[in-house]
């Protein structure tokens, strides 16, 4: 399987090159587009109670789509938010997505919910993480462009908890307040996750939860005058 990712970092789009016999697993809603010899199977992934959590807790959809090349194809795939899209070769090990950065990968990975106790996402930014397991490509997005921090021994990384889109296994992690109750109710910061041990972490530049406090504000209620 070949990829190209175009159009980065704003409005990235993924494009991926099939030989007949590969296969690529998205989530629902992701195509763009596809050139003929592309069969569609649309199931709920792993069994009616692990797609029910990832739909319930993890952000991501019920359903999840699998193309299959019968002949040399092509397939377009695109987030849902404008920002970037980045590969990653998974080699026996573990990746954690925040909800709605999964945008695709090989069907042989295991796309799963988990719930991170007392450790977790509060607030609306993320209650369970995904978490991506086995051998092959997956391919992230996130809001905006994607950052790279590398966490070692001793130099722990705080990070905004809307703007993580995924960190390795290798990884602790606590959630705590920003600062004291008024920084956390007025600093507009919420609250942070602080990365410990020896890992990378990927950010993104922008929050869909800071852009929907934003937004929400300025909509028009429902008993506006005519």
């Amino acid at each position: 399987m070949e990829y190209e990712i175009t159009h980065r970092p704003s409005y990235a789009q993924i494009s991926l090159s099939l030989e007949p016999g590969e296969s690529v697993r998205s989530e629902g809603g992701a195509m763009v587009s596809h050139t003929s010899g592309i069969d569609v199977e649309t199931k709920a992934e792993g069994g009616l109670l692990k797609s029910l959590s990832r739909s319930v807790l993890g952000g991501e959809s019920f359903f999840m789509n699998t193309f299959t090349a019968s002949e040399p194809s092509t397939l377009r795939l695109a987030p849902a938010l404008s920002g970037d899209v980045q590969h990653h070769e998974l080699e026996d090990e573990t990746l954690f997505v925040q909800s709605t950065s999964f945008l695709a990968s090989d069907p042989a990975i295991d796309v799963d919910t988990k719930f991170g106790g007392g450790k977790t996402f509060f607030g609306g930014e993320g209650l369970f993480l995904l978490k991506l397991t086995g051998t092959g490509p997956a391919f992230i997005s996130s809001y905006g462009a994607i950052d790279e921090l590398t966490v070692s021994n001793g130099d722990p990384v705080v990070v905004d908890t809307g703007h993580i889109v995924a960190f390795e296994e290798s990884l602790d992690f606590t959630v705590r307040k920003v600062g004291g109750l008024k920084s956390t109710l007025f600093s507009g910061e919420g609250l942070v996750c602080e990365f410990t041990g020896e890992g990378t972490v990927w950010t993104q530049t922008r929050s869909p939860d800071a852009f929907l406090s934003w937004l929400i504000p300025k909509l028009p209620s429902g008993n506006s005058s005519q």
